[in-house]
């Protein structure tokens, strides 16, 4: 989105300085965290992601990126962390490098403090079946505001779509059996909008559209 020249890596959660990611090394600085990645971007090279928007479209473009990011996001991972078929899947992705002699011993350990994670946030503190609505009403308001734009404020991407488009081609993804996917695809401008977004930014990933 920033246009600037960049190289994709493996993450390494053991560099990420908030032991999560995403995060970036930018001549020799890591910075973690989506919202301060951006910021560092926007104040080092000048870039404005919100260039056009109004103040009052800027609080609303805020508004949708922390319901996807502290709200919706959450519902994604207890989806992926606490259901065994789909928990299957996530584990051959993030422990593929871990040594196989030492995957029966830190897997759970990992398993359960990613699971107390979601009960610290409070997500994990309600029932299945509420998690579901939350994040179907989360889902239905996206789809609501985005209308028939092609993005969440407009013609163009502004900041808050890469959190909210994350998020919406989360529970689309057809890999993950899960309420979140078939609370989405009853959505089709987020369909299209997952779609749209995997054509521009990742293109080798399209076939995940669902």
């Amino acid at each position: 989105m920033s246009g600037l020249p960049h190289t994709l890596a493996k993450a390494d959660f053991r560099k990420a300085p908030k032991g999560k990611i995403p995060y970036i090394e930018d001549a020799g600085q890591l910075l973690g965290d989506s919202t301060f990645i951006r910021w560092h971007l926007e104040k080092k090279y000048g870039i404005d992601f919100d260039d056009g928007l109004t103040a009052a479209e800027k609080a609303v473009a805020w508004a949708f990126e922390k319901m996807s990011d502290e709200h919706l996001y959450w519902a994604i991972v207890y989806a992926r962390w606490t259901e065994p078929a789909n928990f299957v899947k996530v584990s051959k992705v993030i422990f593929e490098d871990m040594p196989p002699l030492l995957r029966p011993v830190l897997i759970p350990i990992i398993k359960k403090k990613a699971r107390a994670n979601i009960v610290g946030h409070g997500m994990g503190r309600h029932t299945a079946d509420e998690i579901w609505k939350l994040a179907a009403a989360d889902l239905n308001a996206i789809s609501d505001h985005l209308g028939d734009k092609p993005w969440l404020m407009g013609t163009e991407p502004c900041g808050a779509d890469a959190a909210v488009w994350s998020t919406v081609a989360g529970c689309l993804c057809p890999e993950f059996d899960t309420p979140l996917l078939a609370a989405a695809t009853k959505h089709d401008n987020l369909k299209a909008y997952a779609g749209r977004g995997l054509e521009r930014w990742f293109p080798e990933f399209s076939r995940l559209s669902a």
